[in-house]
């Protein structure tokens, strides 16, 4: 029953006295266990569309270190995809997408009602985690914010400042827009998709949104993603919804109000103490400790981990990294944080 969940009690509001964890990528290249089953899959996007394979992953970190939470084992580029954008994957360089940055390329894309037949193995994924995982564990949806994924497709590929994005913004509003827009609409269907797959949450990563500056924030980052959380809650009552735009600073402030989420991801730009006086009262935070930690370890992440769950402690709160969790870390960093969490250490 949901009322058992940690995590979907802390997105109520309810102060817990052991916020409930789990961490952005925990199902990633830092397990062993992860490793043996993407090279079984061949490749990453084989492992994405393979749903046997995608749960299998999925549960990897549930098995291991007992997460309040599982979040689907997916990328936030399948959508394009689906969409009618040509993605793959370059070994050590990262994805690659064919542009989309005129009218004519956008009018070519896929109609949105046509994203399930590309999606239904995602579908699937989730099916057979709401049958495989713990009674106590919640199950986590997602998909990118259309500005971050938007960035992607602009420029086909990722980049460290996301100007292209930015210069079409800029250069041909039309058009940037109608992207926004069609992501928009896309990304509303994915995840009502996923929830009557069976996600009890969904998250939105708004991975660039601190690239956003001035009005642009507001118009691309954060009205795009209140757009999806009013139609997902209108279909879904009850459905909560996690936000994170990525390098807000001072920005997260109000950011509960102005996306209608639940809870706001924070990353570790912010210390937990200014987020505990300015982001928690409106809602759930969730975060935020630096992922070095999950690498270097020792005193530093013991001290680092009480300090948040400290400063979060009045207010209700996710505890989480503030970014996901890297290749180089070391699993087991990952259980002294956990240890640290729940007293066990």
């Amino acid at each position: 029953m949901t009322e058992t969940k940690a995590l979907l009690r802390a997105l109520a509001g309810e102060v817990l006295p052991t916020p409930p964890i789990w961490m952005m990528r925990q199902a990633g290249r830092y397990l062993p266990e992860y490793r043996e089953t993407r090279a079984q899959a061949g490749d990453f996007l084989s492992l994405c569309y393979a749903p046997d394979l995608a749960a299998e992953v999925t549960l990897q970190p549930i098995r291991r270190y007992g997460f309040d939470a599982a979040i689907l084992f997916a990328d936030i580029l399948l959508l394009p995809q689906a969409l009618g954008a040509k993605l793959w994957f370059e070994p050590g360089e990262g994805p690659r997408l064919d542009p989309v940055t005129t009218a004519e390329e956008l009018a070519a894309l896929r109609p949105t009602a046509a994203i399930h037949d590309t999606l239904g193995p995602v579908y699937d994924t989730l099916q057979i985690l709401t049958r495989e995982l713990p009674a106590e564990t919640a199950l986590i949806g997602f998909a990118g914010a259309p500005w971050t994924v938007a960035t992607y497709m602009i420029a086909g590929r990722g980049t460290p400042d996301q100007g292209p994005a930015h210069k079409l913004r800029v250069e041909d509003e039309a058009t940037f827009g109608g992207i926004i827009e069609r992501l928009t609409e896309a990304t509303v269907e994915y995840l009502s998709a996923q929830v009557e797959a069976g996600a009890e949450v969904v998250k939105l990563f708004d991975s660039w949104a601190g690239s956003l500056e001035g009005d642009s924030f507001e118009r691309w980052s954060l009205a795009p993603m209140r757009e999806i959380t009013a139609a997902l809650k209108a279909r879904h009552p009850g459905l909560p919804v996690i936000a994170f735009p990525r390098g807000a600073g001072t920005r997260f402030e109000g950011a509960h109000e102005a996306i209608g989420a639940d809870c706001i991801a924070l990353d570790d730009g912010v210390t937990a103490d200014w987020a505990a006086a300015h982001v928690q009262p409106a809602g759930c935070v969730q975060g935020n400790l630096a992922s070095r930690h999950m690498v270097t370890g020792g005193e530093a992440l013991v001290d680092e981990t009480k300090a948040i769950v400290k400063a979060f402690s009045k207010g209700p709160h996710i505890f989480n990294l503030g970014h996901g969790i890297t290749p180089d870390a070391d699993p087991e960093n990952v259980a002294l944080m956990i240890e640290t969490i729940r007293g066990t250490a």
